[in-house]
């Protein structure tokens, strides 16, 4: 089996192409919180036999003003990343990529919505031997190394320094070797004049999302917003991961809503492949979520 990867949209002159890590499954009752199942069951995905319910992993992949910028590196590939996930054998980001002629070096600006480690797990990877790991010996290193880094301030500083709720999440092997590529972002950011890097707090205090502006058009990648769709069109509809709920409710009630004023286009991770679509409101003024056909060619 081959993961779909490679789906193509466009936000006025900027090119955007989903990148799959494939998926990986998470306990259904944690991802809608304190949702009644009765309520839940009738939305999600079938469950496997421990109760868990496949998300999506969907990176996404820009070209802005001469920059090739990488949005989530998904899952990871180093031992233990994808014991909850797709085989390696499936594909990967790292195939995603390269299936459309994109290699780890050609990549110039990472940029992680929060650092749970399912969407910063391609961070890293093992370098194998060498003289600076020692023969046959393994050491983690930047998988894009000639990329710099973007990350929340407070997310960094959370991740490095969590509690005992939060460091099963935040791994180490994710953080440690990027450090010295880091630029860490206190506000709103300009990576290009068309690609902003925007607080988007309730996931995590540090969360953030990447807002994209061209010309008349917009769009938005929502990072962990949302695991599932039904929790955009019903923001109190709040997973049990989401650290500061009553702030994720305000966040995603206000930032929905702005997009269906605009017409945004809208992409977030843990979507059903591509995870891309449009908010809308329905005749009797309740939000939906429309999925965006990719471009013609893509799939």
């Amino acid at each position: 089996m081959s993961i779909p990867s490679g789906a193509k949209f466009k936000v006025g002159a900027v090119d955007l192409t989903v990148v799959n890590d494939g998926m990986f499954w998470q306990d259904a009752g944690a991802v809608f919180g304190l949702v009644p199942r009765v309520m839940w069951e009738r939305v999600a995905p079938p469950m496997d036999e421990r109760y868990r319910i496949p998300l999506g992993l969907n990176c996404l992949l820009l070209r802005s003003r001469g920059k090739t910028v990488l949005i989530e590196t998904g899952i990871g590939g180093k031992p233990g990343d994808r014991d909850v996930a797709t085989l390696a054998d499936d594909g990967t980001l790292l195939t995603s990529l390269a299936a459309i002629g994109v290699a780890p070096a050609d990549i110039d600006v990472v940029v992680n919505t929060h650092l749970h480690f399912d969407h910063c797990g391609w961070n890293t990877s093992v370098e194998v031997g060498g003289a600076s790991a020692g023969e046959g010996a393994e050491r983690f290193v930047p998988t894009f190394p000639n990329a710099t880094y973007v990350i929340n301030r407070t997310e960094w500083d959370e991740a490095n320094h969590a509690n005992e709720r939060t460091r099963a999440t935040y791994l180490s092997r994710n953080l440690d070797p990027i450090a010295d590529r880091l630029e860490l972002i206190d506000g709103e950011h300009a990576i290009t004049d068309e690609l902003i890097f925007v607080p988007a707090p309730g996931h995590t205090a540090g969360h953030s999302t990447v807002v994209i502006r061209s010309g008349q058009e917009w769009g938005v990648y929502l990072g962990d917003m949302a695991q599932h769709q039904v929790q955009l069109e019903r923001p109190p509809w709040i997973s049990s991961f989401d650290t500061l709920p009553l702030v994720s409710l305000e966040t995603k009630r206000k930032l929905m809503d702005e997009c269906i004023e605009a017409g945004a286009l809208v992409a977030y991770t843990h979507g059903a492949y591509p995870g891309v679509g449009r908010m809308t409101r329905t005749p009797e003024g309740f939000r939906k979520w429309v999925d965006e056909p990719p471009l013609d060619g893509s799939r």
